[in-house]
């Protein structure tokens, strides 16, 4: 019975993991990790949204004597679309500003990774139909394909 108990809950936390994994967005970018993100800053700017922070993960991990490969996320937001998105939800707030990762894959490429707005409407019990969630999944698809495009 133990052994049963065991091998249902290792099956629920993989099919958790990999409905999470369906629900990020991910592109791969023809140039480095910092010159991605800061294409993507420069892209989220020019859209007359506001960049929050700018976390590189990598220094972080030198920091405390860890490797890691170039790995950076960009936090950014606009009013705008956020607050419709709380008003649906607001634990969505845990959530926003939006984030988006860029980071070298083990094979040296840079892929870039977002959770698909939709799927953190339905996280925090809204509904993902809602127009704002479908503007915030066309900005983030057009702004990292701004970011990504050669």
């Amino acid at each position: 019975m133990k052994k049963t108990l065991i091998a249902c809950a290792i099956a629920v936390f993989s099919l958790s993991g990999i409905a999470k994994a369906e629900s990020m967005i991910t592109k791969n970018s023809p140039y480095s990790v910092a010159e991605t993100i800061d294409r993507l800053a420069a892209a989220v700017e020019g859209a007359g949204a506001k960049v929050f922070a700018r976390v590189d993960h990598a220094a972080g991990a030198a920091s405390v004597d860890m490797e890691l490969r170039p790995t950076q996320m960009l936090m950014f937001g606009n009013p705008k679309l956020g607050t419709p998105a709380m008003l649906a939800s607001q634990t969505i707030g845990l959530d926003l500003p939006l984030r988006v990762l860029a980071y070298q894959a083990e094979d040296g490429s840079v892929v870039l990774s977002y959770q698909n707005p939709a799927d953190i409407a339905k996280a925090h019990g809204a509904e993902a139909d809602l127009e704002v969630f479908a503007k915030m999944t066309g900005a983030l698809n057009k702004l990292t394909d701004k970011a990504i495009s050669e």
